[in-house]
């Protein structure tokens, strides 16, 4: 199926374009007619430039600019750069959810960079799932790589208030139904709140991952807060399209920067700049590529010592823009210190603490990036994983995103089967809840959706909007948008749609969660669940063809990276058989 890796002149590219005979002049004859002069089939290193722009995901819309600064690069350097489109996965518009494709976008990008005649790439990203997506086919393949993600909006600006993507979404819905908000005053903070190219500007899955490819040494030093439209991305990228060219020179990979080391950090950095906590189950996924050992209980037990040391939405006031100028991500790794490995092996050649080392990873202001003497939130804050019979393969809590006294609750559930049968009757004020019930919300895992999407954080009740309430403690196999805040226990494994126990919870049912114990419990009595058990049927699946049958068969728990089983492990990027 394979021949070897490298071809006569040492790079995998030479099997194409420094082939003999026909081979040879089909592969390079074809090239031509994009007006390619003859030095570039002489040997030269092939850089592949993988571009998730598209106007249907506009996070991701301006890549494309991008992609020309990293060719800049690569002709600096003396490569030949090749631009090559992957699935664009946009949070916002892409239905059911993006997760359901983040697979299918590692998987297809995995087989393109094999496929081609490729000796290294770079990785443009922006939303969500096209980084972590991207991450794991770099990871499966394993040919020198880079990361370059494309930057967070300028902040939202609305009536002398900066606002955020995704978290003011959720506020002005909340106010809306409140009445406190016209409907008129909502549609026109739209229009303020994304004003510029770029991902959410909050601190959310999108910010979070792009901080998880610098912390991971993926993504070069600044390179997760610059926004989108600020001139030193671009520049950024140039020297993306350089380095590419060195990483293949020097034969340096993804598996040799991405070490039980690297994600120990990227866990650490997840912490303090209170990430979203879908960076769990990303960085399970891309470790699970690697065959790198990382588990859930990790995500909290490497935590408990780290404060929250960003005051940025949605957990605090400012957002990515000002993250950018009061230092970036160098200013957290400085504050960090001994907690992190410094000594792990970066993209720039160079290991993590080099920037720190420099004295150029300074704090230029000291209340949007705080010091560990004096954090934004202490220590034992972050995420928490919460095991217990209503989740015995594990759930987590972002507890900086929750209210301090719902930590420790017990109430009585209230259950709903889709996120369509809960807002169905959210209005009702007649509806049977109080400020103690505990909303549960099933069948929004991986397989139940299909995707898991970013649902569990669902709005509350009118009834208690009205009469006040701010939150209430919600428990759901689905996950929550890092934009979103709230008490809500998320990814809930084994998930109802495969006969966890979220699918035997009943309205009535006590549950009590403890996250100082680390605890979710259902106070029914095993005997009873027994039961409940033996009568349960699983529900019909939601296709018996294409990708969402794939997914449906071959789908993981969120506690084991939702990836697809036969996607674990990594596959190399030996050369295919030629065709002809």
């Amino acid at each position: 199926m394979a021949t070897t890796e490298s071809g006569p002149n040492g790079r995998r590219s030479s099997h194409w374009f420094g082939a003999s005979g026909r081979s040879g002049m089909l592969y390079r004859s074809w090239m031509r007619n994009q007006g390619f002069s003859d030095e570039v089939f002489d040997g030269r290193p092939v850089v592949g430039i993988a571009v998730s722009g598209s106007e249907l995901a506009p996070c991701n819309a301006h890549l494309s600019r991008m992609a020309e600064s990293v060719k800049r690069g690569v002709w600096q350097a003396g490569g030949f750069p090749l631009e090559f489109p992957v699935m664009a996965l946009g949070e916002t518009v892409l239905r059911p959810t993006a997760m359901f494709y983040r697979n299918l976008l590692a998987m297809e990008a995995e087989e393109l960079m094999r496929a081609n005649p490729l000796d290294g790439v770079v990785l443009l990203s922006g939303c969500d799932k096209t980084t972590p997506g991207l991450l794991m086919a770099a990871a499966s393949v394993d040919l020198p790589a880079m990361m370059l993600t494309g930057g967070p909006m300028l902040n939202g600006k609305f009536r002398g208030q900066d606002i955020g993507s995704g978290t003011h979404v959720w506020k002005f819905e909340e106010e809306v139904r409140a009445g406190r908000m016209s409907e008129a005053d909502c549609a026109f903070a739209e229009s303020c709140m994304s004003r510029s190219n770029g991902h959410c500007m909050t601190m959310g899955t999108a910010s979070t991952m792009a901080c998880m490819a610098e912390a991971l040494g993926m993504q070069p030093p600044y390179g997760a807060t610059w926004p989108a439209v600020d001139a030193r991305r671009y520049a950024a990228a140039q020297r993306a399209g350089q380095r590419a060219v060195t990483l293949i020179e020097e034969d340096i990979r993804p598996s040799s920067i991405m070490t039980r080391e690297a994600f120990e950090n990227a866990i650490r950095v997840n912490a303090a700049i209170g990430g979203s906590t879908n960076a769990v189950i990303h960085l399970l996924a891309i470790a699970g590529r690697l065959g790198v050992p990382l588990s859930l209980d990790d995500f909290d037990t490497l935590v408990r010592d780290i404060p929250t040391l960003l005051d940025l939405m949605p957990s605090g006031r400012f957002l990515m823009e000002d993250f950018c100028y009061a230092g970036g991500l160098p200013a957290v790794l400085a504050e960090l210190g001994a907690a992190l490995h410094t000594s792990a092996p970066t993209v720039t050649g160079e290991p993590l603490g080099a920037v720190v080392e420099s004295g150029s990873a300074e704090c230029h202001n000291r209340e949007v990036i705080r010091p560990l003497d004096n954090p934004f939130q202490p220590a034992g804050t972050g995420t928490a994983v919460l095991r217990g019979n209503l989740a015995p393969n594990g759930a987590v809590v972002k507890q900086s995103a929750a209210s301090p006294h719902l930590m420790r609750h017990r109430g009585r559930a209230r259950v709903f089967d889709s996120p369509e049968e809960y807002y169905a009757v959210a209005d009702d004020p007649e509806l049977d809840v109080d400020a103690d019930t505990v909303l549960v919300l099933r069948n929004c895992g991986p397989v139940g959706y299909p995707g898991m999407p970013e649902v569990s954080n669902v709005a509350l009740p009118t009834r208690l909007l009205d009469e006040g309430v701010t939150d209430m403690v919600r428990v759901c196999d689905g996950r929550m948008s890092g934009t979103a805040y709230g008490t809500v226990v998320l990814h809930t494994a084994p998930e109802a749609a495969v006969g966890g126990p979220l699918a035997l919870v009943r309205d009535g049912d006590e549950i009590t969660l403890d996250v100082a114990a680390r605890t979710l419990t259902l106070e029914v009595a095993d005997q009873e669940l027994d039961r409940r058990r033996s009568a349960w049927t699983p529900p019909a699946p939601h296709s018996d063809r294409g990708w969402s049958k794939l997914y449906g068969d071959h789908a993981l728990q969120a506690d084991q990276g939702a990836d697809l089983d036969f996607l674990v492990g990594a596959s190399g990027h030996a050369v295919p058989r030629e065709s002809h």
